[in-house]
């Protein structure tokens, strides 16, 4: 009897040691937002979980309480006691200082200029990512403006998918600047001591006869091949159910294998995806394994929904784990930007994205697809990830962006660049930035202000100003029409540099230009046309193509392609105009 009272006792005590119980609760922000994959560190195994996609959370425990440690990039971390009894509401403070209006960032601004003058600029929302154009501004009155210096190529590619598909180009979707960075016009070796060249010229403008052009060429110093650091890369690839076609996943696989064979030994690639699952598929493996990373990239199939806010914070948590110090650490978000799973909206992303900003660690985006393909989203975590976009619409352009023009993709010789401008309003009575146009929502904001951009190793850029001039005299020709000051910190570095040009007042006649300068017109004002400015008052097609025939390097096949598809887009507005 004795014995079976013991057999009983110790059943039951393995019973109550085996119980388990259910800690439940949820994570939101300071406004009541969730926050998913928030780390949740349970102390009594030391066992990590995360939040789910809507900040709740579930894990079995033996033990009816335990203690947790919660912590979240951006946020303060927080230990505290959770009971099974009890459903838990964490709230996360925020680490971020931010002013109770959150700004909006320009690309580009012109000092003293004030809100209620801009906004008379905006007259109408656009689809694509609403844009306005920059208005001619007095240099008697605002002599100075600013840009920041980024050297996104996206919107070539993409104007060129359309174009190739026989369709016209949605206005918003030409991004002047975008077009113009996609060239490599005459590099120039910057001295020994800086970071940045400059040149200009100024000419006629071939789309206004009373007006001028002001050329300014900055080209950006190439970091030596013996001195390129080594990288951490996270390839973030969308596996999701609508990368399921041929210019999506498939692509991106050949892309990305593309990548692979630059890699080095001292490199260090991991692959996060998000689709129906979302995760590590490979984990940090070095550059000297191309066989396994290209097997392991081969492998990835479509499928499920686009959890893509998870996806980001698991690759950036995974960048974070792989820190290399004076390193190239980057994520490369490779997807169609249909976000449809978490924080999807761009205000929803922006927020996200910012919280990273001080990481160290950059964002380069590669877009795909058409139909559902999200310009705006992608552009919005380029710019707030301190890093680069493209747009992936062929193979071709792949070798351009991941092999050709590696360097420039990924590694960073300045950060937070942006340049001011100042006009000599003796020489200039007014003045329009090409390019670097606003969204609406950020002119329209009084706090808004200009947020740098990163600039690439060897990166090569042509801005362009049309103004028109003040009656001088023959003697005067020679002043200085404008002074330009480049704002930038080296890369891992605070310290702010700035580095000065003066414009000369170096008229040339327009056919006197070197070539590459006359071709940059050219693809000026087929910007213009396209994104149907009314500032371009008498060019056409075909005389953006007479001026690029006669200034194309026979050598350089980018420039070569560029004829064929302004012939393109001549067809097709032709036919429309024709049906109008």
């Amino acid at each position: 009897m004795k014995t079976a009272g013991t057999i009983l006792l110790f059943i039951l005590s393995s019973l109550c040691s085996a119980a388990q119980y259910y800690l439940r609760g949820e994570i939101k922000d300071e406004s009541n937002n969730p926050l998913p994959n928030a780390k949740i560190l349970l102390h009594s195994n030391r066992y990590v979980y995360y939040s789910g996609s809507s900040g709740a959370f579930g894990i079995i425990t033996s033990i009816p309480s335990d203690s947790v440690t919660v912590s979240m990039e951006g946020y303060q971390t927080q230990s505290l006691r959770l009971n099974s009894s009890d459903y838990a509401v964490i709230l996360m403070k925020s680490l971020i200082t931010a002013p109770a209006i959150r700004q909006n960032r320009l690309l580009s601004a012109t000092k003293n200029l004030n809100g209620e003058d801009r906004r008379d600029w905006a007259k109408s929302g656009e689809t694509y990512s609403s844009l306005f154009e920059n208005e001619f501004v007095p240099a008697d009155k605002y002599p100075e403006t600013g840009f920041a210096i980024h050297t996104d190529k996206a919107s070539y590619s993409n104007i060129r998918r359309f174009l190739n598909m026989q369709t016209t180009v949605p206005t918003d979707a030409v991004r002047p600047e975008e077009m113009l960075n996609y060239f490599n016009f005459g590099f120039i070796e910057p001295p020994r001591d800086s970071v940045f060249a400059f040149h200009s010229f100024v000419s006629d403008c071939p789309w206004n006869k009373e007006n001028r052009l002001l050329f300014l060429q900055i080209s950006a110093r190439k970091i030596e091949p013996q001195r390129i650091p080594p990288s951490n890369l996270v390839f973030l690839i969308d596996v999701s159910g609508s990368m399921d076609m041929p210019n999506r996943l498939p692509l991106l696989k050949s892309s990305f294998k593309l990548l692979v064979d630059n890699l080095r030994d001292k490199d260090t690639i991991s692959i996060v995806v998000y689709g129906s699952a979302t995760g590590v598929w490979l984990p940090p493996t070095s550059g000297s394994e191309k066989e396994k990373i290209r097997k392991s990239i081969e492998e990835l199939t479509p499928a499920g929904s686009t959890p893509g806010e998870s996806g980001i914070l698991s690759a950036y948590r995974l960048a974070k784990s792989k820190f290399i110090e004076h390193g190239n650490n980057r994520v490369i978000l490779a997807t169609d930007g249909d976000f449809n799973v978490g924080q999807s909206s761009e205000e929803d992303l922006e927020r996200l994205i910012t919280q990273h900003q001080q990481s160290g660690i950059y964002l380069t985006c590669l877009g795909v697809g058409m139909g559902n393909y999200k310009d705006s989203k992608l552009e919005v975590l380029a710019k707030k990830g301190n890093g680069n976009f493209a747009y992936l619409d062929t193979e071709e352009e792949a070798q351009k962006v991941l092999v050709k023009e590696l360097t420039q993709t990924l590694y960073t010789v300045a950060d937070n660049a942006y340049l001011n401008i100042q006009f000599n309003a003796s020489l200039v009575k007014n003045y329009r930035l090409i390019g670097y146009d606003n969204k609406i929502k950020a002119i329209a904001d009084s706090l808004s202000q200009i947020e740098g951009g990163e600039v690439g190793s060897g990166q090569n850029m042509m801005v362009l100003f049309e103004f028109t001039p003040q009656d001088i005299t023959a003697g005067a020709s020679k002043t200085e029409i404008a002074g330009a000051l480049i704002h930038y910190t080296n890369p891992s570095d605070s310290i702010q540099q700035v580095s000065g040009y003066s414009c000369e007042n170096n008229y040339l006649p327009y056919k006197e230009l070197p070539s590459f300068y006359r071709f940059a017109g050219a693809v000026g004002m087929l910007s213009g046309i396209l994104r149907e400015s009314k500032f371009i008052k008498t060019g056409s097609f075909q005389d953006v193509l007479e001026i690029a025939t006669k200034s194309v390097e026979d050598s350089d096949a980018v420039q070569k392609e560029f004829i064929s598809l302004v012939e393109k887009a001549k067809k097709i507005y032709g036919k429309r105009k024709r049906r109008l």
